[in-house]
Parts: C-alpha cells; sequence; structure tokens
C-alpha cells in the first residue's frame, strides 16, 4: 500500500525531531565527560584566574570560579569522584538510543514521548529540591529548569504529529 503525501510528510517532520532530539541528547551527554576542561574554558573566556580565590569574585563569575575550584580539587584529590558525571553522560546516550524505536515506527513507540516528557517534567522537582540542599544558586537552578522547558518543547510537537499520523493510517493499538 503506498503512502500518502500526508503520512510522508509528518513521517519527515517525526523523523527530523527524532534525529534533533537524539543529537541533543548525545551532544549533552559527550559534554558531561569533559566537564573539567570546558569549565577551565569558560573561566578563561570570563577573565576568571585560578590563583585568585572564588570569593574574589561575585554573582556568576562567583559561582563560576567556585564551581571551577571545586572541580579542579576534586578532581586532583578525588578523580574516582568523577566517575558519576561519565554515568550521566552514558544514560544521555543509553536514553539516545531508545529514540531509534520512535524514529522506526513512531506510532507503536510514542510511549517514548511520553517517557521523556515525563523525565523533562521531572526535572523541575529535582533542581527545586536538590539545588537549594547542594547550595545551587537559585539563578543556576532556574536555568537547570529551563532544560525541562526546551526539552519539552520538540517532545510536545513530535506528541502532535505521531497523534495525527495515528489518524491518518488508523492505527489501532492492541490490548496488550
Amino acid at each position: 500500500m503506498a503512502m500518502k503525501k500526508e503520512e510522508k510528510h509528518l513521517l519527515v517532520r517525526i523523523r527530523g525531531l527524532v534525529i534533533f532530539y537524539m543529537f541533543a541528547l548525545i551532544f549533552w551527554g559527550v559534554t558531561a565527560f569533559p566537564i573539567e576542561s570546558e569549565v577551565r574554558i569558560v573561566c578563561q573566556i570570563l577573565g576568571i584566574s585560578h590563583d585568585v580565590s572564588p570569593e574574589a569574585y561575585d554573582g556568576l563569575k562567583g559561582w563560576i570560579a567556585t564551581v571551577a575550584d571545586a572541580l579542579i580539587n576534586t578532581n586532583d584529590n578525588y578523580p574516582f569522584l568523577a566517575y558519576g558525571t561519565d554515568w550521566l553522560a552514558f544514560s544521555h546516550l543509553v536514553i539516545a538510543a531508545a529514540f531509534i524505536g520512535l524514529y522506526l515506527k513512531p506510532v507503536r513507540n510514542i510511549w517514548i514521548v511520553y517517557f521523556a516528557m515525563i523525565a523533562c517534567i521531572g526535572v523541575v522537582p529535582l533542581s527545586l529540591i536538590c539545588g537549594p540542599i547542594r547550595g545551587i544558586p537559585f539563578y543556576w537552578t532556574l536555568i537547570d529548569c529551563s532544560f525541562c522547558i526546551f526539552g519539552f518543547i520538540p517532545l510536545y510537537f513530535l506528541h502532535i504529529y505521531i497523534k495525527k499520523l495515528e489518524k491518518l493510517i488508523g492505527y489501532v493499538p492492541s490490548k496488550y
């Protein structure tokens, strides 16, 4: 049976968004591996010296200096703690791999969209609860929460497009 023009158009949109989302997950995951190097680069750009105490800076510069100081000292003295961010990176890659099923069979695997939406929504309470406990500045917590919003938007459109495709093809999910 030949695919209708509208079905093809929706499938192209769906697959394009899925690829975009996968690459975003892979990008953010991979950037968790060299976190100390990245923070050092940010410090160079902002003119933050590692020879100066973080208390010498205020605002965002003070926070970045504090984070850099903590990362450098921790990695020098306790490099095994960076293993946690390695697992964070790995989890992003695994979640991206789950989207392969969505790419191949979007209607059947719409549950992946729901799973990702729930994960995005979960960022907000996690940030708002754990941020203050860990001493994260509120503005930084809001930055973390923004990942929820920016992650949710393409998922929302994926949901809409997949539901349209489902109607077009007359898909009836099985009971089990």
